[in-house]
């Protein structure tokens, strides 16, 4: 007479082992597919984002500032004290004077 209630026999063990393997696997099916929607979702985000820094206008750059005019005043006072000591001659005088008045 088989045993109902005492240590289970060869079948009884192989039928709870295929028990505990299926929910196993169930429950890492599970598992795999929340992680792969979320991996999903993370990467719909991020292309999201991408494309909105994508649309976003690129910054306008100003032009430098031309310089003040007392810094003129006070670039041409010292090329003049300069060309008096004599340590420009008269062509590099203009040209530095053409230099500072041009930009």
């Amino acid at each position: 007479m088989p045993q109902r209630f005492g240590r289970p026999g060869l079948l009884g063990t192989i039928a709870r082992t295929a028990v505990i393997s299926g929910t196993a696997s169930a429950v890492s099916n599970r598992v795999d597919r929340r992680m792969g929607q979320r991996d999903m979702q993370r990467q719909a985000e991020a292309q999201a984002q991408q494309q909105a820094w994508a649309e976003q206008p690129a910054p306008q750059q100003q032009p430098p500032a031309p310089p003040a005019a007392a810094d003129r005043v006070s670039q041409l006072t010292q090329l003049a004290d300069l060309k008096a000591q004599g340590v420009l001659t008269d062509e590099e005088f203009a040209a530095e004077k053409a230099r500072i008045l041009s930009s």
